[in-house]
């Protein structure tokens, strides 16, 4: 059964969130609200985890695993970044943008692409979400939680855990978000190509 943390959406507890990192570090899931919509994280380097996202969401291995980042610093560690994509991600970061980006060898297979060997990454502009990204010293991989078989994701935590609490260690309600997925935009072109638009004003990124 599904633990729930009440946290304070500008201000989430410490103390709550280190909790949640236990979790996750234990092999758990956890369902945290973003700038986007709310998303099921799991551990980088955990497997069996890996795995348990996929079956929640009904996902294939061919699916972008979403990779959570802390800052811009971060991203570099885990996607091969030229100088242009190193000042557009400047410039968008942090937001409610995916960015497919040239995995490198510290991304698991499991997560990347099967076949182009990229990866999705962003940094969230979300209090709740950086804080539980500190939490657990380490980026998360993630997933927007959608359930399977329905268009639209989830953007309240009593409803998840209804639904979802014997899948997940832990759900996090920071309060209701926008129920949006993230805008998803491929860098490993000559140009920026927008893959599926969400949430975020294109416009802002000189995209639309």
């Amino acid at each position: 059964m599904a633990q729930f943390f009440v946290v304070h959406p500008e201000n989430p507890q410490a103390r709550l969130l280190k909790q949640a990192g236990q979790l996750l570090a234990d092999g758990g899931l956890v369902a945290v609200p973003t700038d986007s919509s709310y998303a099921v994280v799991a551990r980088l380097d955990d497997k069996t985890a890996a795995e348990a996202l996929r079956r929640l969401r009904g996902l294939d291995d061919r699916h972008h695993l979403t990779l959570l980042c802390r800052d811009l610093a971060e991203i570099g560690h885990f996607a091969r970044v030229d100088n242009r994509q190193y000042r557009f991600l400047k410039m968008a970061t942090p937001g409610p943008w995916t960015f497919i980006l040239e995995a490198t060898r510290e991304v698991p297979r499991r997560v990347s692409h099967p076949s182009r060997k990229t990866i999705g990454i962003r940094v969230p502009d979300h209090r709740v979400t950086l804080a539980l990204l500190e939490a657990a010293g380490s980026p998360l991989m993630s997933t927007t939680l959608i359930p399977d078989g329905e268009d639209d994701p989830m953007n309240d935590a009593q409803a998840i855990f209804d639904r979802y609490a014997n899948q997940l260690s832990a759900v996090i309600d920071g309060g209701a978000c926008p129920r949006q997925p993230t805008t998803v935009i491929d860098l490993t072109g000559e140009a920026p190509e927008i893959i599926r638009r969400g949430q975020g004003d294109l416009s802002a990124l000189g995209l639309d």
